[in-house]
C-alpha cells in the first residue's frame, strides 16, 4: 500500500480530486468559509492524518503541481499585455498604492508581533508574509528567519485574503473591481490574485502586477524595516 502513496500520480490525483470537490461544495453553498483553497488544504491534511500518510509521500506528486506555480505567475503577464493600455492610465496611483500597502504590511506585522512579545526569529519569519512563497522563503532565510514558519504564514495569509479579502474591502466601501484586484495581489500574493480573476480580467491583471511589484519591493526593504524594529 505504501508503494501507491509513493507514486507521483497519487499526490496529483488527490489534489485535483479534492480541489474539484471543494469547488462543487462552494458552488452549492456560498458560505465564505467554503473557499476551495481553504477546503482543499483542510481535506488533504485530514486525509493524510486519517490514513497515516507522510507529507513527503504525498509531496512526491504534489511538488509537480507546485512547480506549475512559476509558469502560472508568468502567464499572468499575458493578462498584463492585454490590459496594458488600461493599466497605463492609472499606473502612478497604482504603483503608489502598492508601495504604501506593501510597506505598511511589513511595518504592521512587525509592530503587532513585537507588541505581543514575539521572539526575534518569529518576527524575522513573518515579516515577508504578503509575498509569494518562493520570495518569502528567500527573504526569511536572508534576514535570519525560519523558512518553514514563513511558508506557513504566507499560505495562511493567501487563503485568508482569498476567502475574506473582497468582503472586507467592500465592507470598507471599496467597490471598484480594479482596486480590489490590486489590493488582493498586494496583500495576498498568488492566491489573492486567483480570487481577483473572479472579479474580471482587468482586476486579475492588476492583481498579478501588484503581486510582482510588491514582491520586488518587499525583497528590497524588508531587511531594513526588520532591522529598525529589532534595534
Amino acid at each position: 500500500m505504501n508503494e501507491i502513496y509513493q507514486q507521483p500520480l497519487f499526490g496529483i490525483f488527490l489534489t485535483l480530486i479534492v480541489f474539484q470537490t471543494a469547488k462543487i461544495i462552494r458552488g452549492k453553498w456560498k458560505f465564505v468559509l467554503f473557499n476551495p483553497v481553504l477546503l482543499s488544504v483542510i481535506f488533504i491534511i485530514c486525509f493524510l492524518l486519517v490514513f497515516d500518510i507522510d507529507f513527503e509521500a504525498y509531496n512526491v506528486g504534489g511538488q509537480y503541481l507546485g512547480f506549475l506555480l512559476g509558469p502560472t505567475v508568468v502567464a499572468l503577464g499575458v493578462l498584463f499585455y492585454e490590459k496594458y493600455e488600461q493599466i497605463k492610465e492609472n499606473i502612478l496611483p497604482f504603483v503608489s498604492a502598492v508601495v504604501v500597502g506593501g510597506t505598511m504590511s511589513i511595518i504592521s506585522v512587525c509592530g503587532i508581533a513585537l507588541f505581543l512579545g514575539a521572539t526575534e526569529p518569529i518576527i524575522r519569519s513573518i515579516a515577508p508574509k504578503s509575498v509569494t512563497t518562493p520570495i518569502a522563503l528567500e527573504i526569511a532565510t536572508t534576514i535570519g528567519g525560519v523558512p518553514y514558519i514563513a511558508a506557513g504564514i504566507v499560505i495562511a495569509v493567501g487563503i485568508f485574503g482569498n476567502a475574506f479579502g473582497p468582503a472586507i474591502l467592500r465592507l470598507l466601501g471599496i467597490k471598484d473591481k480594479n482596486a480590489i484586484g490590486a489590493a488582493l495581489g498586494t496583500a495576498a500574493h498568488g492566491i489573492g490574485t486567483a480570487r481577483a480573476l473572479d472579479e474580471g480580467k482587468l482586476a486579475g491583471a492588476y492583481g498579478g502586477l501588484a503581486m510582482c511589484v510588491n514582491g520586488l519591493l518587499t525583497a528590497i526593504i524588508t531587511p531594513y524595516i526588520v532591522k529598525l524594529f529589532l534595534l
